[in-house]
């Protein structure tokens, strides 16, 4: 029996954390076959060149396209996108996918998935029909979904949503988020290892940051870190543990201006932290404060506070235990306070996560197995 060829495209770690145990299942599988290609950050010495975790993984790389461009300006990033257009546009051809499989929104998804579709290659999309509207990845996430085939999302409202888009309602899954599984299923550091791992000595006060640029805000992105950088300033005995922000628009600025922080403040950065050392970190800190994802889908599972800035992620299903504050370093400074208020921990007990318990990965699995794509690329609009 000929098996399915599934094509996994991942330009990131958050990515590659999120489709992990799904890669697994795909490659233990008897029916399908995978076929791994990476791209964007993963290949950049700048962003930590992660591609090196999915090889320690055991998991063999197929192809590699190099995408991104030295700047991160507009111009940058949309060349960019025309730059991955053409390198996929060559791995297409050549490894004939069966089917893309991809997560999220991110520019270089965008790229794999355009070319997919000329390709006459069905994509299956993770984590759609969430909303982000203080970036442009909200539109990249919406075109997505409507170049693909097969939709696995994360809470009701999201199905409805990519429904309310026009998507076959029979070919719209609701498996929860795909982070959880990585919680339930990796053995994560005790403290002493990930303090040897990390080359840090966590305190009694311990937060971890992670600030990604805020692509469709009109504050600069210096003014941003600026504001978060003078509330932090404001602790006293608190360690302070940054991760870098993504390759968006104006990232460099966000980078260069924390570095520069550091030279007068001791503080821990890392360009990335892995998925396995990143989620251990959030088990032993007292919160994460920034405006990532993982601080909305992840974070709540751990029963530890979440400090969401600005509006990078606005409109998405959020926990009790997300503190929503402006991006102004007063705003800032009042939703840390709040964290560490004995009312706001006593809270955090009762707290569940929106995005389910685990077990998305085996429901992606076993639509992957069972759900035929013969005739799947022709789509009708499906009318509410």
């Amino acid at each position: 029996m000929k098996k399915k060829k599934i094509c996994v495209v991942t330009g990131s770690r958050a990515e590659y954390g999120l489709l992990r145990w799904v890669m697994q299942g795909i490659k233990d599988s008897k029916k399908l076959e995978l076929q791994i290609v990476v791209t964007g950050m993963h290949l950049s010495p700048e962003f930590g060149s992660t591609y090196k975790e999915i090889e320690n993984d055991r998991f063999t790389i197929n192809h590699k396209i190099e995408m991104l461009m030295s700047s991160d300006t507009a111009s940058g990033i949309s060349k960019s996108i025309g730059v991955g257009l053409i390198g996929f546009a060559d791995v297409f051809e050549h490894i004939k996918p069966d089917m893309l499989l991809v997560l999220g929104d991110r520019f270089e998804i965008f790229s794999a998935v355009c070319a997919a579709l000329i390709h006459r290659i069905p994509t299956a999309h993770l984590h759609g029909g969430e909303t982000t509207e203080g970036a442009f990845d909200e539109s990249l996430r919406h075109s997505i979904t409507k170049m693909s085939h097969l939709h696995f999302v994360a809470a009701k409202e999201y199905r409805n949503r990519v429904i309310q888009l026009g998507e076959d309602p029979k070919n719209v899954f609701l498996v929860g988020g795909l982070g959880i599984d990585n919680i339930k299923k990796l053995n994560l550091y005790s403290r002493s290892q990930l303090e040897k791992k990390l080359n840090l000595k966590f305190k009694k006060k311990n937060l971890l940051i992670t600030y990604h640029p805020v692509t469709l805000d009109n504050q600069n992105s210096h003014n941003q870190i600026i504001e978060l950088l003078s509330a932090l300033d404001m602790l006293e005995d608190v360690n302070l543990i940054f991760t870098m922000p993504n390759a968006d628009t104006n990232n460099q600025i966000i980078v260069k201006t924390i570095k520069e922080y550091a030279k007068k403040k001791n503080i821990y950065i890392y360009d990335s932290l892995g998925h396995l050392q990143y989620l251990s970190c959030i088990k032993y800190v007292d919160g994460v404060i920034g405006n990532s994802s993982s601080g909305l889908t992840e974070v709540p599972t751990f029963k530890k506070g979440t400090i969401n800035i600005g509006d990078r992620q606005k409109g998405r299903l959020k926990a009790d235990s997300v503190i929503d504050c402006d991006c102004n370093y007063q705003s800032i400074y009042d939703a840390i306070k709040k964290l560490y208020s004995t009312s706001f921990q006593s809270s955090l007990k009762t707290i569940k996560n929106p995005y389910g318990n685990g077990g998305s990965s085996d429901k992606v699995l076993k639509v992957l197995h069972n759900h035929s794509i013969d005739k799947i690329l022709k789509k009708k609009f499906f009318n509410l």
